[in-house]
């Protein structure tokens, strides 16, 4: 064995009296997946790119990640086969070239993630369309038929806020997407106005001559307007959603620091001295929250505790307390984590930052910030030689997320709960049920839990421990012989997590 081995897995028993307990059955624990900037994709074959996604939602699912936020527009183009914009460059190596032979990569991670008991967030861009000055639009992309709806800005191109077409367009590629795809959710990341490039402005004079006197803003509310532009996308878009599927959900990732205590004459931002949403972003996400726009928020609190400019600790409580509506989950910097701790520099940050999102009572989960590093194994051309900088995929396997948990229940959208799965018998074949029939689609199954119960134990669903399976399927298959001391009981869960009572006791 290692030293450096040794290390870690003296740091994970040592964290272990502190996670011995139940832990949550009711957390989000999602994982972001990007394609943006990934130059290995389009190296690779159909069966190749497939083979290294499904080995990814293994291991994420192993590690008891119950969420996959994938990305599928990142430049105003589309990781999807899509009428409304090109194929990604991503995919193929050339923007607007279909892959050959063909096949789509977001139903293939639908599928794959239901498959394996876990929610598809499609994650998408609205407003940047290049990345440098470099990049090279194929023919067919929008710019060439309507550039007056954007705007270059540093080395980047992107469609302005401003220009109600823009709003237009990115709404109509999301319709497509939830009218055409079975996505939990879609979500949009902390790209809205551009990060300030310095000394330069974002040009968007043109638009504000031409619309905010009417939408009523002065010539000195520049940045209100462009709030205004921003939250005007976000209603649509979340209403778009909902006429279409109800029970989808519409999430934003900012940055970490919505404003600063400095720049808030009430002082009700973060002790924080850092770039704002608010201010430079024009993204006044906690009232997008309030209003009922969107169903979560992930800020992206990628510091470490102590951090001199952006203390970790200081932004998830500022979070926690602003309570804003819907879900607060938290977006995790996986190196981070590798920090040592303030107190004890012998052990790193990592239990004091779960005891932070366990013990607050408005955080509801966490999101991990690159997902593809927490499965380096199933990356095509993996090396042992290749290790991690740090093992956090072990510390959710063996510790904090061990056993499974359900995505908290978006009860904003729907509280009721579905009926118990019928029919459930045993036979040598292992445990099987059906769905209970109803009209309602709100009520209708979208994944099944199985909880085993030792002889003797409590019937008591509400513990992590006793699930076994989150699943699609109505059938399961127990590991062990069948001697009638376990058992089990199936619940259903319908698209917004609600969960019905279980169903008739099953022994095995």
């Amino acid at each position: 064995m290692t030293r450096k081995l040794s290390v870690i897995l003296i740091a994970l028993l040592a964290a272990l009296p502190v996670f011995s307990q139940e832990l949550p059955k009711h957390e989000f624990r999602g994982a972001w997946l990007h394609i943006v900037g990934n130059q290995q994709i389009k190296t690779l074959s159909r069966s190749q790119i497939q083979q290294w996604f499904t080995s990814t939602l293994d291991r994420l699912q192993a590690q008891g990640c119950n969420a996959v936020i994938f990305q599928v527009r990142p430049q105003a183009d589309a990781f999807y086969a899509s009428s409304i914009e090109p194929w990604t460059r991503f995919l193929t190596g050339e923007q607007g070239v279909a892959p050959d032979p063909f096949w789509d990569p977001l139903q293939f991670m639908i599928e794959q993630c239901h498959a394996r008991g876990m929610e598809l967030h499609a994650w998408l861009n609205p407003y940047r369309v290049t990345s440098n000055d470099q990049e090279q639009l194929c023919p067919e992309h929008l710019y060439f038929k309507n550039p007056d709806i954007f705007r270059r800005y540093g080395k980047q191109l992107y469609f302005d806020p401003g220009e109600p077409e823009s709003v237009e367009h990115t709404v109509k590629v999301i319709a497509d997407i939830v009218s055409r795809y079975d996505v939990d959710a879609i979500h949009f990341d902390d790209y809205f106005y551009p990060y300030p490039v310095k000394f330069e402005e974002f040009h968007d004079d043109a638009s504000f001559d031409k619309y905010a006197a009417a939408q009523g803003f002065e010539y000195w509310q520049k940045g209100d307007w462009r709030r205004h532009n921003v939250e005007t996308l976000i209603h649509a878009v979340n209403d778009t959603i909902k006429a279409i599927k109800p029970w989808v959900r519409f999430g934003i990732s900012p940055f970490g620091i919505h404003r600063n205590k400095k720049d808030t004459p009430d002082g009700s931002g973060s002790d924080t001295n850092g770039l704002s949403n608010y201010e430079e972003l024009f993204a006044d996400v906690p009232a997008w929250a309030d209003k009922g726009y969107i169903d979560y928020v992930v800020p992206q609190l990628y510091w470490r505790i102590g951090h001199p400019a952006a203390d970790y600790e200081v932004l998830i409580n500022w979070w926690n307390d602003r309570n804003c509506k819907g879900h607060l989950y938290v977006g995790q910097s996986i190196g981070t984590f590798n920090e040592p701790d303030l107190d004890n520099p012998k052990v790193t940050q990592t239990a004091r930052k779960f005891s932070l999102v366990r013990d607050l009572p408005n955080v509801d989960g966490n999101v991990w910030w690159p997902g593809w590093s927490l499965a380096p194994e199933a990356q095509p051309g993996y090396s042992p030689s290749r290790k991690a900088a740090f093992a956090l995929q072990d510390s959710l396997r063996l510790i904090y997320q061990r056993t499974p948990a359900l995505i908290p229940a978006y009860t904003d959208l729907d509280s009721v709960a579905p009926e118990a799965p019928v029919s459930v018998r045993a036979s040598g074949h292992g445990i099987s049920w059906k769905g209970a029939e109803t009209q309602d689609i709100m009520q209708q199954p979208h994944f099944f839990v199985v909880y085993c119960f030792g002889a003797g134990e409590e019937i008591d669903i509400s513990k992590s421990g006793h699930i076994v399976k989150i699943t699609r399927d109505t059938h399961f298959k127990p590991s062990w012989k069948r001697d009638g001391k376990h058992r089990y009981v199936v619940t259903t869960v319908d698209r917004c997590w609600n969960e019905s009572e279980p169903s008739t006791i099953i022994k095995w």
